[in-house]
């Protein structure tokens, strides 16, 4: 039986004027967002894409104790290292995948009429489904990490204070998917799909070489060359700075002062993407 595009669209009417008094604008939009949320964590956690990649990693955190096993004196490391690289890897696809149809899937179901006919914002809109796909990575974060922590304990036979320190590194992970999320949101706003996926992908695998561009743009014979490496450097995300999965396996955790900095940066980078993000939306016509 097919929806209709109201009755697919979010409880998103506004509230009546109460007996003392109507809750002021800011509160209104907050409830909103929050409804936008809830709605596309809803859909993304019903979406079995999720279930599939979350139980593909703890296979893998499994096959990491059979390989861990075999090889003597090496297991914490391998669980370790296996484990959290592949949280980041499929985390990275669930980001991708359910990040770039959060808007496209609104206007193929054209849903997304009814929902700006309302007194929502664009901004507001995509601030909305932005956290509700973060609220969805937490979960299959904190999933996936407690799994690799079930696992470092079973392979000890009893408490392995890894189990607590891969923690800090797990929460890195979960900053790089944050920002992951946002280059996904903000391609979606102006390309198809499959385009949207395969530019976040460059720009996850770049962001990730951010040092080499910097190197490149200092030793590069070529001006326009230079200048190039030296624009990808400044506006693509280095991702470097959440890289301490190998750390993490040799039981260094990142210190307190990396945690606060990259969490900044994190928050300062997503908040231009989602600018930029509703700025491009803002611009385009829905008929």
């Amino acid at each position: 039986m097919s929806q209709s595009p109201t009755d697919a669209t979010p409880h998103l009417q506004t509230q009546k004027p109460s007996q003392g008094g109507t809750p002021n604008n800011s509160v209104r939009a907050v409830r909103t967002t929050f409804a936008i949320a809830r709605n596309a964590f809803r859909e993304a956690v019903r979406d079995r894409v999720l279930y599939n990649l979350v139980l593909f990693v703890l296979l893998l955190t499994a096959g990491a104790i059979f390989l861990g096993e075999l090889s003597a004196g090496q297991e914490t490391k391998i669980i370790i290292d296996l484990g959290l690289s592949a949280m980041l890897l499929f985390g990275v696809f669930i980001a991708i995948f359910v990040g770039v149809g959060l808007v496209y899937k609104e206007i193929e179901r054209r849903t997304l009429y009814a929902i700006l006919s309302k007194p929502i914002g664009r901004g507001q809109f995509l601030l909305g489904k932005y956290l509700g796909l973060c609220l969805t990575l937490l979960v299959n974060v904190i999933i996936m990490g407690a799994g690799v922590s079930l696992a470092l304990i079973y392979i000890r036979r009893g408490w392995d204070p890894l189990a607590i320190k891969i923690w800090p590194a797990i929460m890195l992970i979960y900053f790089e998917l944050m920002i992951i999320t946002g280059v996904a949101l903000l391609f979606s706003t102006f390309s198809s799909p499959a385009l949207s996926a395969l530019l976040t992908f460059f720009v996850f695998v770049i962001g990730h070489f951010s040092a080499d561009l910097k190197t490149l743009s200092s030793t590069s014979n070529q001006v326009a060359a230079r200048l190039v490496f030296r624009a990808l450097y400044y506006l693509l995300p280095n991702l470097t700075t959440y890289s301490v999965i190998t750390p993490a396996a040799h039981g260094i955790s990142p210190d307190m002062q990396s945690i606060i900095l990259a969490f900044a940066y994190t928050i300062v980078y997503d908040v231009v993407l989602l600018l930029g993000a509703s700025l491009i939306f803002s611009r385009r016509n829905f008929k």
